[in-house]
């Protein structure tokens, strides 16, 4: 018997059997739950997607430097700047019917708040290509 039984002969020893009903158990119950689950799975969202040539641009767009240093100098192609410059020399890039893509190079010494008003003077002009330059390690 899988429980033991009132046997006198078995004299206390050891049941040899694995009892298979909590195994069995746990098992259909994983089974419902993947029954259940799995159809979730597979559902898409059926939309269309763009095509796209195999041809490449091999127009560059201008690219401006825009450097900061330590003290929050700023630099306009390696061309020292002031502020009221960079206002209109950022409005005049705007402007452009192609618009450059601008690198933003910043000193780590580079004051945060320099950074970030520097940042949203380009975002109020109409720029919408900005890139950070990094030194490699």
């Amino acid at each position: 018997m899988a429980f033991g039984g009132f046997e006198r002969d078995a004299r206390g020893a050891p049941m040899g059997e694995i009892n298979m009903v909590p195994l069995i158990d746990v098992m259909l119950v994983l089974l419902i739950v993947f029954m259940i689950t799995a159809p979730l799975l597979t559902h898409s969202v059926k939309i269309d997607l763009p095509t796209a040539s195999t041809e490449t641009s091999n127009e560059k767009p201008d690219t401006i430097t825009l450097a900061i240093d330590g003290t929050g100098k700023l630099f306009w192609n390696n061309e020292p700047i002031n502020d009221a410059e960079l206002d209109l020399r950022l409005a005049d890039a705007a402007l452009l019917p192609e618009q450059p893509e601008l690198h933003l190079r910043a000193d780590r010494e580079t004051r945060y708040q320099v950074l970030a008003d520097v940042m949203s003077r380009v975002r109020t002009a109409g720029l919408h290509k900005m890139g950070f330059i990094t030194q490699p390690e």
